[in-house]
């Protein structure tokens, strides 16, 4: 996903029910004790959970699609070993699905349409599942470009759809940029967040101008860090 040099920090905006994997928190005061919560997303090399932990993160984003052809990523697909060693550190746990990427043979999987989205939803449930997820928790799926709005829909909106017919609405998140998000949520096709008012969207700060959807549970703040 993006570079496969880097790091990023994301903070977790609300919401600290997110996700799964048996990390769920529904006591925690959502309003006031999650607000500082930060995930950290690789793919390259796999970070051990107490390195996580220790560095100062309350989690981490985990990638429940293959490595494509060619991409030198030990991280893709996440293993049970590691999500069980991440319940055990007492660390969250989200979803997220990318197996395509611009520029490499493999395309955006946004640009797979509907018959796409139901494949990837599926090999993304597999994984989700075999790795030990709930099956309540909310799947993330990456629109990782700069994409218009036409491109959305004629193109991503699709995708999406195709998603929903295997998760539901309710289980898939969108991941992109401040504007992706709001189509997302416009259109109906992401659920919506344990938090007030918050939807299953992580927000990357690439492409989005320094806009911030309001209405995202995950903000991606540092990107292709080493």
């Amino acid at each position: 996903m993006r570079t496969v040099s880097r790091r990023e920090a994301i903070k977790r905006a609300l919401a600290p029910a997110l996700l799964g994997f048996g990390a769920w928190v529904a006591t925690l005061d959502e309003q006031a004790s999650a607000a500082d919560l930060k995930l950290i997303d690789f793919t390259e090399h796999r970070v051990p959970p107490d390195q996580i932990k220790s560095a100062g993160y309350d989690g981490a984003v985990v990638y429940v699609s293959e490595s494509r052809p060619g991409a030198n990523f030990d991280f893709k697909p996440v293993t049970r070993d590691f999500t069980d060693a991440m319940r055990a550190a007492g660390l969250h746990i989200v979803s997220n699905y990318q197996y395509g990427k611009p520029g490499w043979p493999d395309p955006s999987d946004f640009t797979r349409g509907y018959d796409g989205g139901v494949a990837d939803a599926q090999t993304a449930l597999r994984l989700h599942t075999a790795a030990g997820g709930s099956n309540s928790a909310p799947i993330f799926f990456s629109v990782d470009d700069d994409i218009d709005q036409g491109t959305w829909n004629s193109l991503a909106v699709k995708w999406f759809q195709g998603i929903n017919s295997v998760l539901s609405a309710q289980r898939t998140g969108i991941y992109g940029h401040s504007r992706a998000c709001g189509w997302a949520i416009k259109d109906g096709v992401i659920g919506h967040s344990t938090s007030a008012g918050h939807r299953w969207a992580w927000q990357t700060k690439s492409w989005s101008q320094g806009e911030r959807e309001p209405m995202a549970v995950l903000y991606q703040t540092a990107v292709n860090t080493s």
